[in-house]
Formats: structure tokens, C-alpha cells, sequence
């Protein structure tokens, strides 16, 4: 369930990282839109810090004027009132001057002003008063402490950024700018604390405005840049999309798919390039298909007309061979070296006909169910003079239970035989270890040696015809060189698979799988392609060993 869940989750990320890793065009818009994104954030915030620091600003310096300007009134007045004597004569004197200092038009009441005191400098506790407000909403905890006790400890102007609190008030709190000073009344000496409480609601909305309109712009910005360049990259990769798919084409054969072109600039150039390239190679692909049927009528034309005269030619040698006591020992010399080239060449005839059916599409299967067990000991029999001429010994390890396929008898031995008699060709003496298994639907086998073994690379060559390692090397051994050829076309004929591995020194090994009945999909090999003793380490092993399987060797 959470594994689900997660998946779930993930599927977006993981559908993203598909189309970076697949599309240009998705690298680029998408990188185009992140760092367009970036920037404008970074552009966007230097702009509202920049806006901000004009509008506060010019808010501090005309609020510090105006300030100034309401301490000297206060003090002009409070210097022209000798009669101010008692506390009560100080209190309405101190509010007529918030009176005075108050904003006039109510409409526009962007400040406040709050007389706080008489209060003593010297004191612990120095307020001593009261305070005394333009607006009795205002919470007198909008004067910020510490600009309290600036103002109480210098004669200077201080202000301070702080939060405007009104008492029963929908508005729970504003910006604001505090400034505040001393003012003294000269008949009793005592100080009080005049405050300016400036609001900065007209900044804030301002500031809003330009914050909204930064984003709308940016995120436009983004769009656009992004849009842009997804128009940018069509025009560039439709191109290349167009010339992969056509590629694709010309790889499955489509040779007459060509590139269409429009303009005259580099994509154009490039579209006219590739089809001249994909008309080349029309060309050069339709000489070799006419060369390799060339090839394949003359081989098969050859083969069938060799038959005759070679048949001819293999009475008279069988004359010769018979009559060979009679001869002085030279002349039956020769005659036993002609019944021996005479069988090497009809081996080579009866291939290439074989070749040339394939080549035909003649070639065609009698199926019958069969243990691939009991053919494979047929096999290894009849190999046992050749391999005790050799000096190798073939051990046969097979599965308990039986290996039953719908194959071709004749075809399926000719494989074996060939995979068995090329192990004890190039076994170099060692022993030729031949494997068969069965699981999940499938039937395998392999034949392993401890010979010369292949150079990297020659896996897949080995099964070219005619081939062979070593082109300069002299014939002495092998057979006509299309054995291993014969042996994967008739197990293409079959569905099957037959792999190929080598190391130089090590010794080789050949693996044959096909399906269990005829026409059904090729599942996994029930053996590796490669021996167990050269396998990479991992957890758990493909292949071992059969413990309980049966266990034979010709020798």
C-alpha cells in the first residue's frame, strides 16, 4: 500500500525526468523558464527593496521636519506661559498644545500626537504622569520601550519603526514611524515626552502594489521567456524529430523516405545533405542486395550443378579406393587421399545447397516431439572416434527430468553435431563438457571447451560463413566453415537462440535454446551464456550444477 502510495506520488517527478532525459526541447524550455524564473525573482527583489527604502525613506525625513517643527511650537509655547504653575495649569496647557500639534484636516489623519509624563531622568521608575493622546484609541504600547528611553535620557529626536495598536479597534495594527522628544516646562523644570505617531498604511499599500505588480510581470515575463523559447526550440528540433523518424524508416527497410524541404538556410542545407546521404545509401544497399543475390544464385546454381559430376567423379574414386590392394603403395596412396578430399568437398557441396535453401526460403521444419536428452547422447556417440583421435573426453551432464521439444529431429542433430564436433576441433585435448537443462517453457543446452577460446569481439563472427580467426592460417583443421552458420539459421528456423562466449586461453562456450513447442515466444535460458567459473559475483548463481541429475561420459 505505501509502495503504491509513493509511486503514486512520484509519478510526476519521474514522468518529468523521463521527458528531460528524451526531449531537447523539454531541456530547454524548462532550463529557459528556471533561470527566468530565478532572475526575476532576483530582480523583483532588488526593485521592492529599492522601492522601499525610497518610500521610507522620504517618509523619515518629511516626519522628522514635521516632528521638529511640532517640538519648537510646544516648547515656543510652553516658554510664553509664565502663569503655568500647579499640575492642573500643566495638563490643559499640555492639551491645548495637542491640539494645536494635531492634524487639522481630519481626512487626511496620517499622525498622531501622544504626550507622555513629567518624568525623572534620575529616577529608576522616571514616569510619573500619565500620557495624553490626540486619538484616545491609541494604545500607548505603540510607543516602543527602548525609544522611550532615548527620548527620556536626550534632549535629541529619536525615532522608531513599531506597530500602531487602537483600543477597541477592528484594525488590530498598522505600521508606523514613532518620533519623539523632550520638551520642558520652564516654571517647574519638569520634562515630558512628545511623540509623533506617523502611519505608514499609505506606504504599506503602495508597497503592495508594486509587490503585486512585480509578480504579475515577472510571472508574465517567465510565460513569455518560456514561450519563446519553446518556439525557438521547434524550430530547431521538428527537424531533427523529422530526420530521426525518417532514419527509423530507412532502418526498417523504407528506403524511398526522404526529408522534406522547405527554405534555403542550415536546416534546409542539413535536410538536403541527408537525403543525398539516404540516396547513397539506397543506392549502395539496392547493389549489395543485387550482388548478394547474385551470390546466392550462383552458389546455388553451382551446388546443383556440381552434383552431377561429382557424382560421376565419387563412382570412379570408389572403384579406385576398392581396387587400391592392387596398386603399388604410391598409386594407393593417391587414391586414398582422393576418397578423402572427394568426402571433404561433398560435405562442402551438401552445405552450400543447404545455404542456398536458406537463402531461398525452402527450408522447412518436420516437427515431432523429442528429448533433446537422448539426442545429445546420440550425438556425443557418434563424435567418440573423433575425439579419441583428439585426445579429448566428452562428459555429459544432463537434468533429472525430461527435456522434451517440438523440434526437427535431422535439423537439431546437425546443430548439435556441429557445436560438439567444433568443441573437440579447437578443445586443444581438454575435455568437452556438453550441458542440457529445461525451465520455463524452454529447452538448453551448452557445449564447453578448454581450448584456444575467442578474441573479444569474435562472439558474433564466429557465425559468419566462411569465417575463420585466423584468415592466414593453413586448413588443418575444422570443416567447410559454414557449420556454425547452418547450425543458427536452423535454429532461427526453430525460434530459438544460439549464443557464443570466449576468452583467449579459456576455452569457449556455446549455449542453444529454443522454445518447447514450436511457435511460442523465447523465454529465459534455463543455463548462462557464460560458464559459471567466469560469471560475475552475485547473489545467487543461474547455473550450478544438477545434484540429482544423471551423469555420463564417452571417453
Amino acid at each position: 500500500m505505501l509502495i503504491g502510495l509513493l509511486r503514486f506520488l512520484t509519478a510526476p517527478l519521474r514522468k518529468l525526468v523521463y521527458l528531460w532525459r528524451r526531449s531537447i526541447q523539454a531541456r530547454v524550455v524548462i532550463g529557459t523558464l528556471t533561470l527566468s524564473a530565478v532572475l526575476a525573482v532576483l530582480a523583483g527583489w532588488v526593485l521592492l527593496r529599492q522601492v522601499t527604502d525610497g518610500l521610507l525613506d522620504s517618509k523619515q525625513q518629511s516626519a522628522l521636519t514635521q516632528a521638529a517643527a511640532g517640538v519648537d511650537t510646544a516648547q515656543s509655547r510652553l516658554n510664553a506661559s509664565p502663569e503655568v504653575g500647579d499640575f492642573s495649569d500643566v495638563g490643559s496647557t499640555l492639551n491645548q498644545l495637542i491640539e494645536v500639534l494635531a492634524p487639522r484636516d481630519e481626512v487626511r489623519d496620517d499622525y498622531l500626537v501622544v504626550v507622555i509624563g513629567p518624568f525623572d531622568p534620575f529616577s529608576d521608575n522616571p514616569v510619573t504622569g500619565g500620557s495624553r493622546a490626540s486619538n484616545d484609541e491609541l494604545d500607548p504600547a505603540s510607543i516602543p520601550a527602548n525609544l522611550m528611553e532615548r527620548v527620556q535620557g536626550s534632549s535629541r529626536s529619536w525615532f522608531a519603526y513599531s506597530e500602531v495598536r487602537f483600543q477597541e479597534s477592528s484594525v488590530a495594527s498598522l505600521p508606523g514611524l514613532v518620533v519623539g522628544s523632550q520638551i520642558r516646562v520652564p516654571t517647574t523644570g519638569e520634562a515630558y515626552a512628545l511623540f509623533y505617531v506617523f502611519s505608514l498604511e499609505e506606504q504599506q499599500q503602495t508597497l503592495f502594489v508594486v509587490r503585486n505588480a512585480l509578480i504579475t510581470t515577472g510571472a508574465l515575463l517567465v510565460v513569455l521567456l518560456g514561450t519563446i523559447a519553446w518556439l525557438v526550440t521547434r524550430q530547431v528540433v521538428t527537424p531533427v524529430r523529422l530526420a530521426r523518424r525518417i532514419a527509423e524508416r530507412l532502418a526498417a527497410g523504407r528506403l524511398e523516405e526522404r526529408m522534406h524541404v522547405r527554405g534555403a538556410d542550415d536546416i534546409a542545407r542539413l535536410g538536403v545533405s541527408f537525403n543525398q546521404m539516404a540516396s547513397g545509401l539506397q543506392n549502395q544497399i539496392r547493389q549489395l542486395e543485387e550482388l548478394s543475390r547474385v551470390q546466392r544464385r550462383f552458389v546455388a546454381d553451382v551446388s546443383h550443378e556440381l552434383r552431377t559430376p561429382l557424382t560421376t567423379v565419387r563412382m570412379a574414386a570408389d572403384v579406385l579406393h576398392d581396387a587400391r590392394p592392387r596398386f603399388d603403395p604410391a598409386t594407393a596412396r593417391s587414391a586414398e587421399l582422393l576418397q578423402n578430399e572427394l568426402d571433404r568437398f561433398e560435405a562442402l557441396l551438401t552445405d552450400l545447397l543447404e545455404i542456398s535453401r536458406f537463402d531461398a526460403g525452402a527450408a522447412v521444419l518436420e516437427l515431432s516431439d523429442v528429448d533433446v536428452r537422448d539426442v545429445v547422447r546420440s550425438v556425443v556417440e557418434g563424435a567418440a572416434p573423433l575425439a579419441e583421435r583428439r585426445g579429448s573426453s566428452v562428459v555429459v551432464e544432463v537434468a533429472p527430468r525430461p527435456c522434451i521439444a517440438e523440434v526437427d529431429v535431422r535439423r537439431l542433430e546437425r546443430i548439435v553435431r556441429n557445436l560438439v564436433v567444433n568443441a573437440i576441433e579447437y578443445g586443444e585435448g581438454n575435455p568437452i563438457e556438453v550441458r542440457v537443462a529445461t525451465g520455463d517453457g524452454t529447452v538448453a543446452l551448452t557445449v564447453r571447451d578448454h581450448g584456444v577460446g575467442l578474441q573479444p569481439g569474435e562472439e558474433t563472427m564466429v557465425f559468419n560463413r566462411f569465417w575463420r580467426a585466423d584468415p592466414a592460417r593453413a586448413r588443418t583443421r575444422g570443416g567447410t566453415g559454414l557449420g556454425l552458420s547452418i547450425a543458427v539459421e536452423d535454429t532461427t528456423l526453430h525460434g530459438g537462440r544460439l549464443d557464443a562466449w570466449g576468452q583467449v586461453g579459456r576455452g569457449a562456450q556455446f549455449r542453444l535454446t529454443l522454445p518447447g513447442r514450436a511457435g511460442d515466444p523465447l523465454g529465459t535460458s534455463p543455463l548462462p551464456r557464460v560458464p559459471v567459473e567466469h560469471a560475475p559475483i552475485g547473489v545467487g548463481a543461474p547455473y550450478a550444477s544438477y545434484p540429482h541429475g544423471s551423469r555420463g561420459g564417452v571417453r
